[in-house]
């Protein structure tokens, strides 16, 4: 394996924003993300294209009990305690299961995800964990990634890849991922833009550069050579190269030139021999689904043509650590 194409899901639902995201506002947004989750699926099992998604561990319960069973003790102590799950669901009484609650519930779409060839389940932390947030430690961090994995012990796995949530890369936790199994995290992209210290009154120039280099030539190199992937406190280090954004009516051609721009990237990647990382969270198809769904078609398309032509391999985060294990 000399270059690769990977994609990492942020699987997250409403604990991906609960504490922005009025749920009475958002509920046909995370209805219609179940519905577009399958349809993903579909298309990366008929492209034969490999891809991790970074679940939040709160997902994986069948009910409230279990839970309950499970929940952590040993909680966050953010200074801004409404980032806190536990006090999310202190405030707001949980539906008993999926089928009563199907925005903080998904085990049968874990299972879709689990039997299709080539899809990885990896942990987004157990509670939507900020790792760079005041008043959290490495302590508490560790008890969340613990409960993540006593979650998954239903599904018979444990997570060996992570992506850190909001992208709240924290070089002083890898040591405690190392500790709970983890192999390989996801890194963020090189510019500025992406350096994340908080959730909270990030510059809007920062999210304007973020925006803008979607479609326009701003920002660095995205692909890169396999050797330039290191190894910290027992962890790969995997850069992230693009975030796919979803489809937005206002844009117009917009939507066009940043399907186009994933491709070049892509095509550059494989005749350089390089590796190409792309994300983005299911919840971003819950507007204009059929849009977004074509896009993710054009560009895996795209990814079949350089397989065939330059060779370009499909890994999930999973893999890509077992080969760079195995030299």
């Amino acid at each position: 394996m000399d270059f690769f194409f990977t994609i990492s899901l942020d699987f997250e639902l409403h604990w991906g924003g609960f504490e922005k995201w009025p749920l009475d506002q958002y509920r046909d947004y995370f209805l219609k993300t179940r519905e577009v989750i399958p349809r993903m699926l579909n298309s990366f099992e008929q492209y034969k294209v490999h891809a991790t998604w970074a679940t939040v561990g709160l997902l994986l319960h069948q009910n409230r009990e279990e839970l309950r069973s499970i929940f952590p003790e040993e909680k966050p102590t953010y200074h801004n305690r409404s980032l806190g799950v536990s006090n999310y669901i202190s405030q707001n009484e949980l539906g008993t299961d999926e089928k009563d609650d199907p925005f903080h519930y998904a085990p049968s779409l874990i299972q879709k995800i689990l039997i299709t060839e080539g899809q990885e389940l990896a942990s987004h932390s157990y509670g939507h964990y900020y790792c760079n947030e005041p008043g959290q430690n490495p302590q508490q961090f560790k008890a969340d990634a613990l409960a993540w994995n006593r979650a998954a012990e239903t599904y018979g796995i444990k997570a060996s890849s992570l992506v850190f949530p909001r992208n709240q890369f924290n070089r002083d936790y890898l040591k405690v991922c190392n500790e709970v199994g983890i192999k390989i995290i996801r890194t963020n992209p090189v510019d500025w833009w992406w350096k994340i210290d908080s959730t909270q009154n990030e510059s809007k120039w920062k999210r304007l550069n973020r925006g803008l280099d979607a479609y326009f030539s701003i920002g660095g190199k995205t692909s890169y050579p396999i050797s330039s992937i290191k190894q910290q406190e027992g962890v790969w280090h995997l850069p992230a190269s693009r975030l796919l954004r979803p489809y937005a009516i206002r844009e117009l051609f917009l939507n066009d030139k940043k399907i186009d721009r994933i491709k070049y990237e892509m095509t550059l990647a494989a005749r350089n021999k390089e590796c190409y990382h792309l994300w983005w969270h299911p919840h971003n198809f819950g507007d204009n689904p059929a849009k977004n769904i074509k896009g993710l078609d054009e560009i895996l398309r795209h990814y079949a043509y350089l397989k065939n032509k330059y060779g370009m391999a499909s890994l999930n985060m999973s893999e890509i650590a077992t080969r760079l294990e195995n030299g």
